[in-house]
């Protein structure tokens, strides 16, 4: 299995992709939210969502599992 991580600390500002979805590698998959700035999370690989980790209005620490691809 294959994670994506958080490249930062800050708040689940949107979730785009559900779990059961296929992903492709460079395709975005949330969205954070940090000192007022959008931050795109892209997929690092392809594959299918298994478990998305996190809700919208979460907070997230650099290196914390967001989501599992399959």
């Amino acid at each position: 299995m294959k994670e994506i991580y958080s490249s930062m600390a800050g708040t689940v500002f949107q979730v785009i992709a559900g779990e059961g979805d296929t992903v492709s590698k460079g395709q975005t998959v949330l969205v954070l939210e940090s000192m007022k700035m959008e931050i795109p999370v892209d997929s690092e690989h392809d594959g299918t969502l298994k478990e998305i980790k996190v809700a919208v209005g979460d907070f997230v620490n650099e290196g914390d599992i967001l989501a599992v691809l399959a």
